[in-house]
């Protein structure tokens, strides 16, 4: 009996460790992809006052940094979503029961491209956002 307690704990050792582990990844995630809007965008960067930390503090890193033909930096952040529902759709013909359902997707792009200065100060920005 005294050994089969052992493995118990052992095992609950383990899931513990498990627990901490998968949580302490998933508190790795970037948080800031989620601030990815054109709200944010529009009341966060402010041109000639926010600085390249200010952005990352809001949205992160970007997704690509280039530089212009005037050889500024330009970051562009991207974001997509899908979203999939279903619908059902019930009907009756004849005192014969018909059932079905119907599922529908919808996706959605933003993106933001922000130019800096020499400075690293925003210069410019821009976004645009689609459905369909």
């Amino acid at each position: 009996m005294h050994k089969g307690g052992g493995e118990m704990g052992k095992k609950i050792i383990y899931l513990f460790a498990l627990v901490l582990l998968v949580g302490g990844c998933a508190s790795v995630q970037p948080v800031q992809k989620g601030n990815l809007t054109a709200g944010m965008a529009k009341t966060k960067i402010i041109k000639g006052v926010s600085s390249q930390n200010d952005i990352l503090e809001v949205f992160g890193a970007p997704n690509i940094v280039t530089k212009n033909k005037s050889g500024n930096e330009v970051w562009t952040y991207d974001k997509a979503s899908v979203e999939t529902g279903t619908s059902s759709v019930y009907g009756t013909i004849l005192l014969v029961g018909g059932a079905g359902s119907r599922s529908a997707t919808s996706s959605s792009t933003f993106t933001l491209m922000i130019e800096f200065d020499d400075q690293n100060i925003v210069k410019d920005f821009s976004y645009r956002a689609a459905s369909f």
